[in-house]
């Protein structure tokens, strides 16, 4: 914002404050001064405005709901309704919510801000220029906190994921300072109490289940307080169409339905995900049930197990263990009344809400209710300590409920080619969907693809030309088959060379196809000819890694014990493969981890015409370990049974293959198109 624009907004502030029984500086000027002091270099300032503009915009926040829920308890609607006593609640709850927020904070409309503002402070940007002041002013632990929490809702974010591993080796800095300062106390209090049933602590696990419970509901309430407000559909604008006044209330009153719908959503969407946590607010009475269990709780845990029922009516497994512990306590129980009165105002809103979109011409369908909450009809699964679920075991067969297997998908087929070899499966690599595989190609062809490497490959190709995309500690080369064959074609580098990277690919795409014995065509999502070079004098005390731990086809999030299958994620990738063309490196180990991102479960020591092999879910999160000295060549693959997301430069070069085996286009030129960057 320019400068003579903020003086303008101080004088302006200047007079409400002098009309105003209380003041709350705007968090946008707040926000437009830190920015303003940022770009001077003034961080002490920086710091000032912009823990200001944070606490502005929670106060408000809070200020809104305190308000709005004060006055609806004040101005209640009674049983005797009529459309005088309707109106005159209305203009009684409007009255009070205007007299208790301007006593509170000022004219309110000096705290409406711009959407962009909105969506930086929703995508946690404060704390990105937070972090980097902190650091300047020599406050670790802070920018630390800063770091972490802008992390929290944005884990694609490369540079702040090696901030952080950074802050971790300072001194001061300790595991406790790693605060997500934005957390979601029901959201905080589930996950602590997931780990703690994991860790076998089930009475710890209660504590905390019941607590996140408490938070949960109080949440809902607050979001739907926040509804209270304008709304509106995309291209509707209620405002300026002219419909009688009842055609108006009801439209807005939809959209204010619509809004509070969205609550369910809303409060098992994690920070920065699109997608909610699966079957969220029914889980907490599920790992209820068998945290009970354990501790020998019985009457709690037939609660908790008729609560979930509430939510999927007629659940094979759970009905079975309701009617164990009816058996085993000799007497029913009720659901919990909380959930009840929850799914009963579910019911009433969804009612009107069907009712309200017919108003308005807006599809809405009672599957649209349930895919919102985030559950599931056919759920029959709760979690677990190993892969995040645990299936439902009938007490009355298994008294003590045990942790599942992760379910084995197909593997063990034939390896096509005679000289490839099987040196790991999937329970060998302690996982699932999970292959190593040796001589896949000889020395000879590991000898000429690294020598093409060395001739084809650019600093950081296919990452927006970034030369250290993952690390600075290492330089990154890469090279696809298109360009590859291009040079070929220009007599840059042997035609056979360029040819024997994209025949290898295709041995690499049938061995994992017939392998995990898949019946539908596996297509090249991607391929690239790799090398990672540790840079020399970068490699003293590093505790980075090559590649940090992802998963290939969904956002990894550690915290959650999930992983989201939602933009900007290659949500279509299914299968992935990793071609190793050389070992003489130190360091650069591929390794499987845990959902945590930390725990290795396997590690594979590169070598020429080794191939790892692997679905591309968050089944199988990995990485690679510093390479230290050395350079580390592969060929990376990613397949996709979709075949409308097959690779283009892949068919574009199918065709330069096929015209080079037919000679029929020799001398006409090859139409070669760059990909666009991965």
């Amino acid at each position: 914002m320019a400068i003579h624009v903020l003086e303008g907004r101080i004088v302006l502030l200047t007079v409400v404050l002098s009309s105003s029984t209380a003041f709350l500086e705007p968090c946008d000027l707040l926000y437009d001064k830190a920015v303003q002091a940022f770009s001077n270099g003034d961080y002490t300032n920086v710091v000032s405005y912009m823990e200001g503009a944070l606490s502005s915009y929670t106060e408000v926040r809070h200020t809104k709901v305190r308000c709005r829920l004060r006055c609806q308890d004040q101005h209640p609607f009674d049983e005797t309704f009529s459309d005088m006593r309707f109106t005159d609640v209305l203009l009684r709850r409007a009255a009070c919510m205007n007299t208790c927020i301007e006593e509170k904070l000022g004219t309110q409309s000096v705290h409406k801000i711009s959407e962009d503002v909105v969506q930086d402070f929703h995508r946690r940007i404060p704390y990105n220029y937070l972090q980097l002041a902190y650091q300047k002013l020599k406050q670790p632990e802070k920018a630390a906190a800063a770091a972490h929490t802008y992390f929290q809702a944005n884990p694609e974010h490369v540079e702040m994921g090696q901030n952080l591993e950074q802050y971790k080796d300072l001194q001061g800095v300790k595991e406790d300072h790693f605060v997500d300062r934005e957390a979601r106390p029901h959201q905080r209090s589930f996950a602590a109490a997931v780990r703690l049933y994991d860790n076998g602590d089930h009475k710890g696990a209660i504590a905390l289940f019941e607590e996140a419970l408490v938070e949960y509901y109080k949440a809902d309430s607050e979001c739907r307080a926040l509804c209270q407000w304008p709304q509106k559909f995309e291209g509707h604008d209620y405002l300026r169409y002219r419909y009688s006044l009842h055609e108006l209330v009801s439209d807005h009153f939809t959209q204010v339905l619509h809004c509070e719908h969205e609550c369910v959503r809303d409060l098992a969407t994690r920070p920065g995900r699109l997608s909610p946590m699966e079957n969220y607010l029914p889980l907490h009475y599920d790992y209820l049930q068998f945290a009970y269990f354990h501790v020998d709780r019985l009457d709690k845990a037939l609660q908790c197990a008729l609560t979930y029922l509430l939510f999927h009516k007629g659940e094979e497994s759970m009905t079975d263990n309701v009617n164990y512990y009816r058996e085993v306590l000799a007497h029913d129980g009720e659901p919990r009344e909380e959930a009840a009165w929850y799914l009963r105002r579910h019911k009433q809103e969804l009612e009107l809400l069907l009712i309200g979109s017919k108003t308005m011409g807006v599809e809405f369908t009672e599957g649209n209710y349930w895919s919102s909450t985030g559950g599931r009809e056919d759920s029959n699964r709760i979690p677990s300590g190993t892969d995040g679920w645990m299936e439902y075991v009938p007490i009355s067969e298994k008294k003590n409920v045990a942790l599942a297997a992760p379910q084995r998908l197909k593997e063990g087929g034939p390896l096509v080619y005679d000289s490839v070899q099987l040196v790991q499966n999937s329970a060998a690599l302690n996982g699932t969907q999970r292959v190593l595989l040796d001589h896949v190609i000889s020395e000879e062809e590991c000898l000429d693809l690294r020598r093409l490497a060395h001739a084809v490959t650019m600093a950081g190709d296919g990452y927006r030309g970034k030369m250290s995309p993952h690390t600075p500690n290492e330089k990154f080369e890469g090279a696809t088959v298109l360009k590859t064959l291009q040079y070929g074609y220009e007599g840059r580098v042997p035609m056979r060379s360029a040819r024997l990277f994209y025949d290898i690919s295709e041995r690499a795409r049938r061995v994992i196809e017939s392998y995990f014995l898949l019946n539908s065509t596996l297509h090249f999502s991607y391929t690239h000819l790799v090398c990672r070079t540790a840079i020399t004098g970068q490699q003293d005390h590093r505790n980075d890694l090559s590649h940090p731990i992802h998963a290939d086809n969904c956002l990894l999030d550690p915290e959650a014990n999930e992983c989201w299958k939602e933009p900007p994620a290659y949500t279509y990738r299914d299968y992935s493969a990793l071609l190793y063309l050389n070992g003489d490196f130190e360091g650069g180990e591929f390794i499987f981890t845990e959902m945590d991102a930390k725990t290795v479960t396997a590690s594979v020591k590169p070598m020429c015409g080794r191939m790892v092999g692997f679905s591309s879910g968050g089944e199988n999160p990995h990485g690679v370990k510093a390479v230290t000295s050395g350079q580390r060549c592969a060929v990376a693959l990613w397949f996709t049974l979709d075949p409308l997301f097959r690779e283009l430069e892949r068919l574009q070069a199918d065709e330069v293959i096929q015209a080079l085996d037919t000679q029929s286009v020799w001398g006409q030129g090859l139409n070669i198109n760059p990909k666009d960057e991965l």
